[in-house]
């Protein structure tokens, strides 16, 4: 991961933190909703590194399963995707994205100052030599590595229970310096992500919540708006843009 400085010439005033609602209209299931993927495969027998080494075809296949319904025809980006990928292109530099969400939509929609704090699903890491490739297809468990030629070492690059998320180090830094916490489609109930909200104010940021429904730490926020993504991310992007 490269640093702040590497991605951003000066530090983005607008921080946005986005979860697995802001993709759910786009055909993508959440996790932690009464229909969500937690409520229909445990976590622990798919998601953990144990469980890679316990049955790795098992945590293969799921994930294969994922990145096949990613890349169906159907799961395109949404308005809230193409909303938050007009304000980075009318206000250049001044936006970053820490998502949780492991699908590509901000980047299909055109969000280039992105953050896959939990990974991407359509990428591969070796165990071996830890580099990482863009990987569309099936992963049998029998690939060769393309950097280092290992075979049988390629695993989804997904940040699992008991990982450590990526890109932390800079995240802290924007959220230590930002104007605008903006928080959308998550639950509120993941750290370290569920503490960003925290930081922002520290910084005295202005802290707002989209979502579906009030998170867990809806409380924090000083301004907050419920619906569905699909509207109030576009209104409230419409809104940043004319101040």
């Amino acid at each position: 991961m490269r640093g702040m400085r590497d991605l951003w010439p000066e530090a983005p005033s607008i921080v946005v933190l986005t979860g697995a609602g802001i993709s759910q209209e786009s055909g993508l299931a959440t996790f932690r909703d009464a229909d969500g993927i937690w409520a229909t495969v445990r976590l622990e027998e798919v998601a953990t590194p144990e469980a890679f080494a316990r049955d790795p075809a098992r945590v293969l296949a799921f994930y294969d399963a994922r990145r096949r319904h990613l890349q169906h025809p159907s799961v395109t980006p949404n308005p809230a995707h193409e909303a938050l990928a007009r304000l980075e292109a009318v206000r250049p530099g001044e936006v970053m994205i820490a998502t949780q969400n492991i699908d590509d939509l901000h980047e299909r929609a055109g969000s280039r100052a992105v953050i896959h704090m939990h990974g991407e699903l359509l990428k591969a890491r070796c165990t071996a030599c830890g580099n990482t490739t863009v990987w569309y297809d099936d992963l049998t468990g029998n690939e060769c590595c393309p950097s280092c030629a290992i075979e049988g070492q390629l695993r989804p690059h997904i940040v699992w229970f008991g990982e450590m998320p990526l890109g932390l180090d800079a995240i802290y830094q924007v959220l230590a310096q930002c104007k605008v916490f903006v928080s959308i489609g998550t639950s509120g109930s993941v750290e370290p992500a569920a503490s960003f909200v925290e930081e922002a104010r520290r910084a005295g940021a202005h802290t707002v919540e989209l979502n579906l429904e009030p998170s867990h730490c809806a409380s924090l926020f000083a301004e907050r708006i419920y619906g569905p993504a699909s509207r109030i991310v576009p209104d409230y992007v419409a809104k940043l843009l004319t101040e």
